[in-house]
């Protein structure tokens, strides 16, 4: 038994726990090979945000049994946390982790006595869950880094406060130690990742602003990102120093959610559009190239027709840069299943259509905003065809032809062309002067 393949879903967190556990298997002497192959161990991160998500980690799980009915199958994360039951009636799997056990797979398996039928019983997630701060690696360039856990807000269509538990995290100082553990495996940029990434230090008496102050101060980490956070936690304060900052990057991911006061009431969100509009339009006062994303929720339940086209309407009145569409889909356990007003499936489809129209022209308009603009860019090591690939400090991808020199370095670059001939929009560049 020496070869493991781990396959994720969902979203970036879950990215930084599997490359933690890759890690990990690594040290102890397995070889990490594609989900494709035949392994010995096969782990399937999964996600439960959506219907949808859930019938990939079903399919995910069958595909790995498949490949080889020897293996060892371990389901773990968020759609194992809440639905264990639904797994296990899979034949063929072995462990059932949630996210409190997650991290124990490598010492369950490796040991011969561990009795498995009793990590198919998943502890629900409580208000003293436990805290791993966990990273990627293996991508040299970019690195993404899980410094906060679960959320106290319970919006009415989330499953996730179920599925992560309550907020955590370490303390600062704990945190910035993890993080130049990061910077020394060459890692140029950091994502910073959480489910409520802006109430990190919460517990400790501590912020977010407090924890960014002291990354700022990590020479060796050139860039950083933060992946996600909610608009009542972006103060002004926060935004001038990112404005100012040696490393943080001017793009925002920040969630909207619905785009009427009426459904951001039902959702039980903690702001209204006048909030949100407040802070886009400082972003762009002080980062006039910022890129902001935002994420939205097609045909929640209790959104009219004309509650749509106020939402429409109003996304098309603020500076977002792209959209991230989520089709609404039903949750256990959660609030919203008991709201009138439901919305029928074909109707949820057509709205997620409209809005990814809508997100493609944010993003045209955002693209073109920024041409003959000076950025810099970080090159990635994937070659496709003659060309390399690298992203903007403000998101805009880039490409220009493949030089091994440029992997994993930052350079100016004058953004000459959009490229019609890619179709998820790729910059044409300049370089410049190398930093």
């Amino acid at each position: 038994m020496n070869t493991v393949a781990i396959h994720t879903l969902g979203c970036k967190m879950n990215f930084s726990e599997s490359s933690d556990l890759a890690r990990r298997f690594s040290e102890r002497g397995f070889k990490i090979v594609d989900f494709k192959q035949k392994a010995d161990v096969y782990i399937i991160n999964t996600c439960t945000v959506t219907a949808l998500a859930e019938k990939k980690c079903r399919n995910i799980i069958r595909q790995a049994i498949a490949l080889n009915p020897n293996a060892i199958v371990a389901a773990i994360g968020c759609f194992a946390q809440n639905s264990p039951d639904e797994i296990a009636k899979i034949e063929g799997v072995d462990y059932i982790l949630g996210n409190n056990d997650k991290h124990k797979l490598l010492e369950y398996i490796l040991n011969p006595s561990c009795d498995k039928g009793l990590h198919k019983k998943v502890v629900p997630m409580g208000v003293d869950d436990v805290f791993v701060p966990t990273y990627s690696t293996g991508d040299r360039t970019r690195s993404f880094f899980k410094v906060q856990d679960g959320c106290n807000y319970f919006c009415t269509y989330c499953a996730i406060p179920f599925a992560r538990g309550r907020n955590r995290s370490l303390n600062v100082a704990d945190t910035v130690a993890k993080a130049k553990e990061i910077a020394s495996h060459g890692v140029k940029e950091v994502v910073i990742t959480g489910i409520n990434t802006g109430e990190f230090g919460k517990m400790h008496g501590e912020t977010f602003f407090d924890l960014i102050r002291e990354l700022d101060k990590i020479d060796s980490i050139l860039r950083y990102r933060i992946s996600s956070i909610e608009p009542n936690l972006i103060t002004n304060e926060m935004i001038d120093f990112i404005a100012q900052s040696r490393a943080f990057l001017p793009h925002f991911h920040i969630p909207l959610q619905a785009g009427s006061d009426a459904v951001l009431k039902l959702m039980n969100r903690r702001y209204d559009t006048k909030l949100y509009a407040d802070r886009l339009d400082k972003i762009k006062s002080v980062m006039p190239h910022a890129c902001i994303a935002c994420d939205i929720i097609a045909g929640f339940t209790g959104e009219t027709d004309e509650l749509f086209d106020d939402a429409c309407n109003f996304i098309r009145s603020i500076p977002i840069s792209y959209l991230h569409v989520f089709t609404y889909s039903e949750r256990p356990n959660t609030k919203s299943l008991s709201h009138t007003g439901k919305v029928s499936v074909n109707v949820r489809r057509e709205r997620s259509k409209v809005l990814h129209q809508l997100s493609e022209q944010k993003k045209l308009i955002f693209y073109k905003e920024n041409e003959g603009t000076l950025r810099s860019v970080l090159w990635e090591s994937d070659k496709h065809g003659d060309y390399m690939y690298g992203f903007s400090d403000n998101y805009i991808k880039v490409r220009t032809p493949y030089n091994e020199a440029l992997i994993n370095e930052v350079t100016p670059v004058s953004l000459t062309m959009l490229n019609p001939e890619v179709d998820d929009g790729v910059y044409d560049c300049k370089l410049v002067n190398r930093i």
